[in-house]
């Protein structure tokens, strides 16, 4: 499961995450996602809920997404009621210059990804240290337990370098929301995010990777309290 955030006050990450707020509007209904820069959004989207009477439902990525969004006051719903999303709003580990991003530090990138693909628009918040050139950080993977010895095989034939994520303050792997593993692979920089997306998903045993390629803005938090806005 993943962990609730404890991480300290962060301009750049609350200018991001309430600037993206600023998008929704009341009927919508909106993917939430999960970490510390998409928390500012779900904090401020809470507020406009009890301020301005703001009338949308959320539909979360994780527990924790969840958690923050009850204690907020989000009314929620399921893809099941709503299998097409207004607008979906995320972090990112890291998002490179063509807006291809890794996801998958808090294990929760296999919803996170089914909840960015049925939205009309998907709005990525960060700060700049999550901004590069290319990508080069290691590739969240989420994987069936069973199919485990397969998939760090495969894996290293593509030349990645798996280590299976342990949990914190515990022994054992870390578990997802879903029941399942996650390897952290490292491929070095990463030249072509689309081919190796399209290899990691052709691996059996592989439910979903850190790799995504749908995002249609990127809001950039910096310290003086600014937001760039990047659009595809």
């Amino acid at each position: 499961m993943t962990e609730r955030n404890t991480a300290t006050d962060s301009p750049e990450k609350r200018a991001a995450g309430i600037a993206a707020s600023r998008m929704v509007e009341s009927g919508m209904v909106v993917g939430l996602g999960t970490g510390s820069t998409v928390a500012y959004t779900i904090k401020e989207l809470g507020r406009r809920v009890r301020e301005e009477g703001l009338e949308i439902l959320g539909v979360v990525t994780s527990y924790q997404s969840e958690m923050l969004a009850i204690e907020a006051g989000i009314p929620l719903a399921t893809l099941a009621q709503h299998p097409e999303l207004d607008i979906a709003i995320d972090g990112a580990d890291q998002i490179d210059s063509k807006l291809y991003a890794i996801k998958g530090g808090g294990a929760a990138h296999t919803r996170e990804k089914i909840v960015s693909a049925s939205a009309r628009r998907f709005l990525v918040v960060a700060d700049e240290s999550k901004t590069s050139i290319q990508l080069d950080k290691a590739v969240p993977v989420e994987v069936l337990p069973f199919a485990k010895t397969l998939v760090i095989k495969k894996i290293k034939e593509l030349g990645g370098k798996p280590e299976l994520r342990s949990a914190l303050r515990k022994d054992g792997p870390v578990i997802t929301d879903n029941g399942n593993f996650v390897l952290d692979v490292v491929f070095g920089v990463i030249n072509d995010p689309e081919g190796l997306a399209l290899q990691l998903s052709s691996i059996p045993g592989v439910v979903e990777h850190g790799i995504f390629s749908n995002v249609d803005e990127l809001y950039i938090g910096k310290k003086d309290g600014s937001v760039e806005i990047i659009r595809k």
